[in-house]
C-alpha cells in the first residue's frame, strides 16, 4: 500500500495537516488499513525533501499545513495511470504459514487449514453484513468505502477457494503416501505434491 502516493492525492484536494490527512485516509479507506500519525509525519517530511510538497503555514490552532507541489501532482498522475505491479507480490501471512506447516514435523496442517477457514468466513459474513447495511454511495467517500470493503469481501471468497484447494492438495498427497507406504515405497516425490 502506497501511503506516499496516498498522502499527496488527498493534498491535491486541499491543504491539510498530518492528522487530517490520518483522518481522511482512514475514513476513505474505512480504517481498514489505520496509520500511525508518526508515519503520516514522517512520509510528509520525505515528501517535503523530495519536493513533491511543501510547507503552507500554520492554521488558526498552529497545525503545520502541507500543500502539494506540481511535482507532487505529477506523481500523483503517474501513480493513478501505472498498474499495480504484481512483479514481486505482496507477502502473504497464510501462504508463509501454509508453507511452514507443510515443513515443519509434528503439524497438523489440516487442522491449521480449518482453523484458518473458519475464520475467514467469519470475516466473510461480517464483510457481507457490512455491505448489506451499506447506504447506496451518495458521496464519493461512501463509494471509496464500498470499494475497499468489496475488495476485501473479495479476497475473503478467494482465499476459502484457495483453502479448499490446499485441503483437497493435502488429501491428495496423503493418499499417495498411503498408497506408496503400502506397496514398499517411503518416498513422496515431487511430482507427488504438485499435483
Amino acid at each position: 500500500m502506497s501511503i506516499r502516493q496516498s498522502l499527496l492525492a488527498l493534498l491535491e484536494q486541499e491543504p491539510m495537516y498530518g492528522y487530517q490527512l490520518r483522518a481522511e485516509f482512514e475514513s476513505r479507506t474505512g480504517a481498514t488499513w489505520p496509520l500511525n500519525v508518526g508515519q503520516v509525519y514522517t512520509t510528509l517530511s520525505r515528501l517535503e525533501r523530495d519536493g513533491l510538497l511543501e510547507a503552507a503555514g500554520q492554521d488558526d490552532d498552529g497545525h503545520a499545513v502541507y500543500r502539494i507541489t506540481p511535482s507532487g501532482r505529477d506523481e500523483v498522475r503517474a501513480w493513478f495511470a501505472t498498474p499495480v505491479s504484481r512483479e514481486t507480490p505482496p507477502r502473504d501471512e497464510l501462504a508463509i504459514k501454509l508453507a511452514m506447516a507443510v515443513t515443519v514435523p509434528g503439524i497438523d496442517v489440516r487442522a491449521v487449514v480449518q482453523r484458518q477457514r473458519t475464520a475467514t468466513i467469519r470475516a466473510l459474513q461480517d464483510y457481507t453484513r457490512l455491505k448489506a447495511e451499506a447506504p447506496e454511495p451518495a458521496a464519493d467517500g461512501d463509494l471509496a468505502w464500498l470499494l475497499v470493503l468489496e475488495s476485501l469481501l473479495f479476497a475473503a471468497e478467494a482465499e476459502v477457494r484457495w483453502l479448499d484447494h490446499c485441503e483437497a492438495r493435502l488429501a491428495r498427497v496423503a493418499g499417495d503416501r498411503r498408497e506408496s507406504a503400502e506397496s514398499g515405497s517411503d518416498v513422496t516425490t515431487i511430482e507427488e505434491v504438485r499435483r
